[in-house]
């Protein structure tokens, strides 16, 4: 989608996000798509002329004219905007839209090189001082954060793990709200993390008495908290899901799917399999990180098709790299036709860093697939 700025008319955008992420120069266009890779639950905005040509794939909208005209279309749409453009310029820009701190988006400020990241407006009720330290933990910046003892060194629950690309089912959205109370009035928040990345905590300060971290639902249930954060890869049971009455649920990105398909294999066979092995594991499909296949399907149709559609990273290893990884059942079939020994496995296996697998190799019709987990310590 490319956006026309005309002085006197509010530009039509397509908000898809709660976040909106805005650059206008070559380094901050660099610096904006890193951030997005990361921060899926963001709409991305620069300047038509640093078009790549992935812009409709990735979902990012091209303006032509002055971003000045383009904030008032994005100030009433989003929670928070996070703005790679001078202070000044940036406090120039935004001055005519402010109203108050109940209704005004935070506003997050980054330097072109990415070394500072500002909490610039709505710090507290904009959530702005939580949005800085994501975003300055996400790409290894200062986070400048000027409000003193208001600050509250806690946990923001809609950004929680959004720098690991740590994603919310869709039905926890609606506790979003009571979830954040909870934890904003102190009350006991259990953090149920079954998976994924462990250095979560943002602040230098120890994390506060109220929020206790357990490795597994039934034993946060023997506390009897008052909300819950659920981080896991797996679909609950009937008797756990009562832990989301006022929680809200996560999927960390730990799943790596390794996949080997005959040439010309349709994306909904492919999807049908990773759907369908999932599904017997129990696992979401929203947890998967990355599909790992060998570097002659890098330009197989129907897995790019499939990592597309679940913006999932698609990974190519050389026959050399696959054969490096020690496999329970070399096939010398497979030798024959790629040069590996195996594909599915030892690509799943280097990718996830795990020598044993979940799903060892699995055949399906045209496809195998293999599946690992990213552990974290």
């Amino acid at each position: 989608m490319s956006i026309h700025l005309l002085e006197g008319e509010i530009p039509s955008i397509q908000r898809t996000a709660d976040y909106a992420i805005v650059a206008i120069t070559k380094h901050g266009v660099e610096l904006a798509r890193k951030l997005q890779n990361q921060f899926s639950h963001a709409d991305l905005y620069y300047m038509g002329k640093f078009k790549r040509g992935d812009e409709e794939a990735r979902n990012i909208q091209l303006f032509d004219g002055s971003v000045r005209l383009l904030f008032p279309a994005l100030f009433p749409a989003y929670k928070g905007l996070v703005i790679i453009i001078s202070l000044g310029a940036v406090i120039r820009m935004i001055a005519p839209l402010l109203k108050d701190k109940k209704a005004d988006p935070g506003v997050v400020v980054i330097d072109d090189k990415g070394e500072h990241v500002i909490s610039v407006l709505s710090g507290h009720l904009g959530g702005a001082n939580e949005l800085t330290l994501e975003v300055a933990a996400a790409i290894g910046a200062r986070p400048v954060i000027t409000t003193a003892s208001d600050v509250q060194k806690t946990i923001a629950v809609d950004l929680f793990g959004r720098r690991f690309g740590w994603q919310w089912e869709s039905k926890s959205e609606d506790k979003l709200t009571p979830v954040s109370a909870a934890v904003v009035n102190e009350e006991k928040i259990a953090v149920v993390q079954e998976s994924g990345e462990r250095n979560w905590w943002l602040h230098p300060s120890a994390m506060p008495p109220y929020i206790h971290v357990f490795n597994g639902i039934a034993e946060a249930f023997l506390a009897k908290p008052n909300a819950a954060l659920v981080v896991t890869h797996r679909i609950l049971q009937p008797d756990e899901t009562s832990i989301l009455d006022n929680g809200v649920l996560y999927r960390p990105k730990v799943l790596v799917i390794g996949m080997g398909c005959n040439r010309g294999t349709a994306s909904e066979e492919i999807e049908s399999v990773i759907r369908e092995t999932l599904a017997q594991l129990q696992f979401s499909i929203h947890s998967v990180k990355a599909l790992c296949t060998i570097d002659l399907k890098q330009d197989e149709a129907g897995l790019l098709e499939v990592c597309q559609k679940y913006g999932w990273e698609m990974v190519c290893y050389s026959a050399d790299q696959l054969n490096e990884v020690s496999i329970e059942d070399p096939s010398e079939t497979v030798f024959k036709y790629t040069g590996a020994y195996a594909v599915s496995e030892p690509a799943a296996k280097l990718y996830s860093g795990n020598k044993q697998l979940i799903v060892n190799k699995k055949k399906s019709g045209n496809v195998t697939i293999s599946v690992g987990m990213i552990h974290y310590q």
